[in-house]
């Protein structure tokens, strides 16, 4: 046995020697992606990145997830995994014309750095690594890839300064994205005076902590379509220059310590206040308030947003502003989502913002302000209302807690992404308003529907039969709803919070989620509080332990607890206090006593022939394969709502009706 043990090591060895002798000689971007970057994005995490782990000598090469290639012996043409003789051929690598085109790994839970070896890659075009938790400095070497055009590294925790190379790339980027990072000091001037950078169309530097005097080159960028420069500590005027950039159609200054007069283009030009809100107290000019000898709020400058609570049979609130004589409706055009803005001024009045989405267009601010509701939920970073409004219908106000939310700058990007977000299996967001005091409501429609968690567990009478055929559909909705989500969009939404109190279910057992993003918006402390409530409620990933880091995989062990709560019907939690058990731990101890049919809820068995035949089973190995203690090794939503799909329940007749007469508790639900 020993004998054949080292016979397959030594195997092994002259596989990977073999493999790396191909093409070490060459420099390839393959060995450099092996060698240097792939270590360096992974970090020190003891954990292989799941991402990661497909870049690795026994993948063909097609298969590397989140890169593309080409080669120059084929004509420089794309290397495409639907041509079956590429998908298994494993020796391309060797290929001394190999070319890596593309990295993009975003939201891929990546913690490590970039290193100066990615300069060295020759033919990259684009570096995709937003929304991830990458760290350390930019490499100078960033500026030396010579056909660099789009970079996003947006969403990471990248600290010092920018590296003036950077702006090597001048002749080629068309997009820079560094939003939400830690990054430090001035931004660097060109080497070359006189830069035009002719093909950059965005530049985000929005959410750092860069500081000086506005960047004055940047107003010889004339292609520029988008500018962010929003939330860090630049000061100073803003140059009337800019408003020579005839292109730009997104500009974002606030929150900044800008003073001065505004250029009077600005003044007929398509940008609003909040594009320069949050600055010092001395900006001013069009379209900020007029300029004069004092500086000071005029009186009634500022309404107060005004919320009684009410105690009797039910808590009652009324969410109110006070209402200008003069109203100002300003369509804002398109942001790839319908939106409207609404601005009171005048005598006595105050200012708010509504944004409508989607579905939102009849609500208007006087509306949504005047509404009077019902308080039905409150947690630690809001206050839901089932609000009625004059007309008679129904929406639900998210009142977020002061102090709670993050700037207005930063909270506004997630808003627009939460309002885009549409499909069947999310309760969709419909509108939003933000005070001139910084009040924020989240606006939805009001949907009488219980949670599942409220489904599941409680005993009142009227509660409907939930067989095995309902239990699958809720389920099978909540994964789909997920699965948007994380893949559905351009940018990936990370629920954060999933648990079965997030999710409503109809009379027709649809689910639908809600919650989901919100802890984008709340600052850190806050935020965190979600994961110490998710770990006493039983819901939370072991290697979560600020919300900072949740990612897909950790929404995908949240998944993998509720489909459990779903099939045994017990509550989750962490087994040490609460009403609650550890779920998998009850499921492994059943494994190994052989009693795992015990585990699930009796009335999820009622009409069931074969556990294995009707999918339960395998809906219980799905949902600890979703709880494993290493993220790596769990599946993605997309694959949980595959195997969801190919295990149905054989007998669904009672899926879509709200009613089973076969039971004597299946009462109008």
């Amino acid at each position: 046995m020993a004998y054949y043990s080292v016979l397959l090591l030594v195997s092994h060895s002259l596989f990977f020697f073999s493999f790396f002798s191909a093409f070490a000689s060459e420099s390839s971007d393959v060995l450099l992606l092996l060698e240097k970057i792939k270590p360096a994005l992974q970090g020190n995490s003891s954990l292989e990145n799941l991402q990661l782990s497909s870049w690795n000598a026994s993948t063909p090469l097609c298969l590397w997830r989140g890169l593309q290639w080409t080669s120059s012996s084929a004509g420089g043409a794309l290397l495409r995994c639907n041509d079956s003789a590429v998908r298994s051929n494993r020796s391309l690598a060797s290929d001394p014309s190999l070319q890596l085109l593309s990295i993009r790994l975003p939201a891929a839970a990546l913690a490590g750095s970039i290193p100066a070896e990615i300069g060295d890659l020759s033919s990259l075009q684009s570096l995709y690594l937003g929304v991830n938790s990458l760290s350390g400095t930019l490499p100078l070497e960033l500026g030396n890839c010579p056909s660099l055009a789009e970079v996003d590294l947006s969403g990471n925790s990248f600290s010092g300064s920018l590296p003036p190379s950077i702006w090597n790339l001048c002749d080629r980027l068309v997009s820079l994205r560094l939003h939400s990072n830690n990054l430090s000091g001035a931004v660097p001037d060109p080497a070359v005076p006189n830069s035009t950078c002719d093909r950059l169309l965005v530049l985000d530097f929005g959410a750092n902590h860069f500081e000086g005097e506005f960047p004055q080159f940047i107003t010889g960028f004339r292609s520029l379509r988008e500018l962010d420069l929003g939330s860090n500590r630049f000061s100073g005027s803003i140059p009337a220059s800019l408003a020579g950039l005839k292109n730009l159609e997104r500009l974002n200054l606030s929150y900044n310590n800008f003073t001065g007069q505004l250029p009077e283009a600005f003044a007929q030009s398509k940008f609003s206040a909040a594009d320069f809100e949050g600055n010092s107290p001395g900006l001013c000019g069009s379209p900020l308030k007029k300029c004069s000898s004092h500086s000071g709020l005029s009186s009634g400058a500022i309404a107060g947003l005004v919320i009684g609570l009410m105690t009797g049979a039910v808590v009652l609130a009324s969410v109110s502003i006070g209402w200008a004589q003069g109203r100002k409706r300003k369509n804002r055009g398109k942001r790839g989502e319908e939106e409207m803005e609404m601005e009171e001024d005048g005598n006595n009045g105050g200012e708010g913002k509504l944004i409508v989405f989607q579905g939102g267009e009849h609500l208007t601010l006087e509306d949504v302000l005047n509404a009077t509701g019902q308080v039905i939920e409150k947690t630690s970073y809001g206050t839901v209302y089932k609000a009625k409004l004059a007309d008679g219908g129904t929406i639900a106000l998210r009142l977020l807690r002061e102090g709670s939310c993050k700037d207005a700058a930063s909270c506004l990007p997630v808003i627009r992404l939460l309002g885009r977000a549409r499909h069947e299996n999310l309760v969709p967001l419909k509108a939003f308003y933000q005070g001139k005091r910084g009040e924020k409501l989240l606006i939805s429609d009001y949907l009488p529907n219980r949670t599942l968690h409220d489904l599941l567990h409680e005993t009142r009478a009227g509660r409907p039969l939930l067989n095995w055929a309902r239990r699958h559909k809720i389920a099978l909705g909540v994964a789909r709803g997920l699965a948007y989500l994380h893949t559905g969009q351009e940018t990936p939404i990370t629920h954060g919070n999933i648990r079965s109190k997030n999710v409503l279910v109809d009379e027709f057992f649809v689910s639908r989620i809600t919650e989901y993003g919100l802890d984008k918006l709340m600052v850190p402390a806050v935020a965190d509080e979600m994961v110490s409530a998710a770990k006493s409620d039983g819901y939370k990933a072991p290697e979560l332990q600020k919300m900072k880091k949740c990612n897909s995989r950790t929404d995908v062990y949240a998944f993998g607890i509720l489909l459990l709560e779903i099939l045994m019907g017990k509550k989750p939690g962490n087994g040490r206090n609460g009403e609650g058990v550890d779920l998998p731990s009850l499921v492994k101890v059943a494994v190994l006593e052989e009693t795992t049919m015990e585990v699930f809820d009796v009335e999820i068995l009622k009409g069931i022939r074969s556990p294995t035949e009707d999918g339960l089973v395998q809906a219980l190995k799905l949902a600890m394969g979703c709880c494993a203690p290493v993220a790596a090794v769990r599946p993605d939503m997309d694959e949980v709502v595959k195997q969801l799909e190919e295990n149905r329940p054989r007998n669904r007749s009672a899926l879509y009706s709200p009613t089973d007469t076969r039971s004597e508790i299946g009462t109008p639900f």
